[in-house]
């Protein structure tokens, strides 16, 4: 007797994505079998029309709650609806949906719980600023030192999770700055996490907001964030 296929749901954060959402969820659609739900994170632009004309189901948040709560609003929606592995990518044409079965196949494989998209594994033609350069890898020491996790990418937000992770992260993913802080949870709850070598493009609309300033204030908040989930009880 044959076991159905793992139920998969590519989940899409957006926030004034209106120019490149429908591009990205329409590439999706017709390369891949999956559900795809756009979380619209209170955007004042038709980011929600043109993703919901492209075909996908959208929720529309009331406010703009940022990228951890648009993010866990998708893991909520996964976990009420049974999805085994959520995919969770960038709206904004940044990565490539060519590599969706990269982060795939090791969950498929029983191999991980947790598969993240680095851009830095392999041959890459990513180039970021100078800030973020420098952020990237405070971060990667930060995690690699408390975790014990061999990490390249820590603030990468193209990963696949499995369904342990998605119930967990329903209740419990981290609301400010996630990617990082998601290391040290996936540790504390012994999930197994890996990397795998992803291709990530400058962003085709819009400029980064991260400033030298934006960057050194990102780094402080974010290591304290990182070093009190440390130690903070979690359900």
């Amino acid at each position: 007797m044959e076991s159905n296929p793992p139920s998969v749901l590519i989940v899409i954060p957006a926030y004034r994505e209106e120019r490149t959402i429908g591009q990205v969820v329409s590439a999706i659609r017709e390369t891949f079998p999956y559900d795809v739900l756009v979380v619209n994170d209170g955007s004042p632009d038709r980011t929600s029309d043109v993703a919901r004309e492209a075909g996908a189901t959208v929720l529309d948040l009331p406010c703009n709650l940022g990228i951890g709560g648009a993010v866990q609003t998708g893991f909520l929606y996964a976990r009420d609806r049974g999805y085994d592995i959520v995919v969770r990518i960038d709206g904004d044409g940044q990565h490539e949906i060519g590599d969706i079965p990269k982060v795939l196949e090791p969950l498929l494989a029983g191999r991980a719980d947790a598969v993240i998209g680095s851009r830095f594994l392999g041959e890459t033609e990513y180039r970021g600023s100078i800030p973020r350069i420098f952020g990237i890898r405070h971060f990667r020491g930060l995690v690699n030192l408390f975790t014990g996790y061999s990490v390249t990418d820590p603030t990468s937000g193209f990963f696949a999770i499995n369904r342990r992770l998605i119930d967990f992260y329903a209740d419990n993913y981290p609301s400010d700055y996630p990617e990082v802080d998601s290391y040290i949870l996936m540790h504390r709850l012994g999930a197994r996490a890996l990397e795998v070598p992803v291709r990530m493009y400058d962003r085709t609309e819009g400029k980064s907001s991260i400033t030298a300033f934006r960057a050194v204030y990102y780094m402080v908040k974010v290591t304290l964030s990182f070093l009190i989930n440390r130690i903070r009880r979690i359900g």
